[in-house]
């Protein structure tokens, strides 16, 4: 069974609650639930860590890899702008990560300084994002597992 984690950046905890304009009215416990049933209904193992401390979000990553997950899918949110740090260590865990964002961050001309590190992104789809980044990483594990 595949086990991924999905990292959760800065100001994520406040979904919902938080410019539901742009990023809707989904609260983190609706979302997580969703997220959980998909892996449940796909074989999956689904681990969601939620921090606005971009230490933290570095630690749990190399944690991840030290407890033998597969994969990392991850909205920096608030890390988009200046996540250098934590792009270093996408890079030294050699995970494959998936980045998704739930608004559309080019129409809002914005750049992650993490998406080059990425396999792919997933932008602008809502709350749907991280079931079609969840997905692309399924496929991406499937494929590495056949040796595509």
């Amino acid at each position: 069974m595949s086990k991924i984690l999905l990292l959760q950046g800065a100001n994520l905890t406040f979904l919902g609650r938080r410019e539901p304009a742009i990023y809707g009215s989904t609260t983190p416990a609706e979302l997580d639930v969703m997220l959980q049933r998909h892996a449940q209904q796909h074989g999956y193992q689904l681990e969601i860590f939620y921090t606005n401390i971009e230490g933290e979000a570095i630690n749990r990553i190399y944690r991840a890899v030290d407890e033998g997950f597969d994969g990392l899918v991850m909205n920096p949110a608030g890390f988009t702008y200046a996540g250098f740090a934590l792009k270093d260590c996408i890079k030294g865990a050699a995970l494959p990560y998936v980045e998704v964002h739930i608004s559309s961050i080019a129409k809002r001309n914005i750049h992650c300084v993490l998406s080059d590190v990425a396999e792919g992104m997933i932008t602008g789809f809502g709350m749907h994002s991280y079931i079609l980044g969840l997905d692309a990483m399924l496929e991406i594990l499937r494929k590495r597992a056949v040796g595509r």
